[in-house]
């Protein structure tokens, strides 16, 4: 039966046509924006879990960059104690050349004054904007802590976030500290001992002078204490840069693996999310030539009803 009212052939054209071109849609987008699932609607929960992955990767570049800064930190407290050794062993130098007899002390006094000065200097700048001073401290400030942390790693579990740190025990590494308390000194303004230990009364890396010593057999004495102070320094120093060594090894290594966590992550979310170009391209031109067919089918039924005027005339 042919009806003017309802044309099927025309119908089921328009339908076939309407899905081509939905699916000729969905396939542009694809192309022209890289991804499979682009929104929820595409696939909620695959959308849901690559929006996660990507504020997790997210909270782990601003842990990259703490991780930066905690190196910067490390690199440079590392210097400034390097520098620091350098110039306690030429104090240590002079004092074994004031050792001499016949030797101006009152002169190797004055260098060994510029060297001190140096050191109080190297020790107030090792520091870099927006971070602590580790070299020279003042630890009876309210506040203050000789644990540095440093933010390490963000971790999701079970849907509970975790945050990790690198912590830093600095009280080794002080050089100077203008704490009040007896016991808060630093390596270079703590009082030394006969023996070269840190203790409550002596002399201090710092401040030692012998200008006034002559050749006596108690000058000379308190000379050779000197030497021991200043070795027993040169040792905690070196124990210190030490530590700050391996510090920075462990940071250099967890930047290592933030990083290839990162891509681990984003490659993640690209399985999820992303399309197949190659794919993607053929269905385009599948779809394209569907969608030309559909044109042409609707178009042949839509002429049928000009064959039914024919009746007519």
């Amino acid at each position: 039966m042919s009806s003017i009212n309802t044309n099927v052939a025309a119908m089921t054209a328009l339908q076939t046509l309407t899905q081509t071109n939905k699916a000729l849609t969905e396939t542009q987008n694809r192309i022209s924006t890289g991804f499979r699932v682009n929104d929820a609607s595409d696939n909620a929960a695959y959308w849901s879990i690559a929006t996660t992955m990507r504020s997790d990767n997210k909270a782990l570049g601003a842990v990259q960059d703490a991780l930066g800064l905690g190196a910067a930190t490390v690199d440079t407290a590392y210097t400034g104690v390097k520098a620091a050794i350098e110039v306690v062993d030429e104090i240590k130098s002079k004092l074994v050349t004031a050792r001499g007899e016949g030797v101006d002390r009152a002169k190797i006094q004055t260098e060994i004054t510029q060297l001190q000065d140096q050191l109080s200097g190297i020790a107030n700048s090792a520091v870099i904007s927006g971070a602590d001073n580790w070299l020279s401290v003042t630890s009876s400030a309210s506040g203050y802590s000789d644990t540095k942390s440093v933010v390490s790693s963000f971790t999701r579990s079970g849907g509970a976030v975790t945050i990790q740190t690198i912590d830093i025990d600095t009280s080794g590494m002080t050089l100077y500290d203008a704490g009040t308390a007896a016991a808060e000194v630093g390596i270079l303004d703590g009082f030394r001992d006969t023996t070269g230990a840190i203790g409550t009364t002596g002399f201090s890396i710092a401040a030692l002078d012998i200008s006034a010593l002559t050749n006596s057999a108690a000058d000379l004495a308190t000379l050779d204490t000197y030497i021991l102070g200043a070795d027993s320094a040169l040792s905690e120093m070196t124990d210190a840069a030490t530590d700050l060594g391996s510090t920075k090894s462990r940071i250099g290594l967890q930047q290592d693996f933030v990083k290839n966590l990162m891509s681990a992550i984003d490659r993640g979310v690209g399985q999820l999310v992303d399309a197949d170009m190659n794919e993607e391209s053929v269905k385009l031109q599948a779809l394209q030539v569907k969608q030309q067919l559909g044109i042409q089918a609707l178009s042949i039924a839509n002429s049928n009803g000009q064959s039914i005027l024919s009746l007519f005339r």
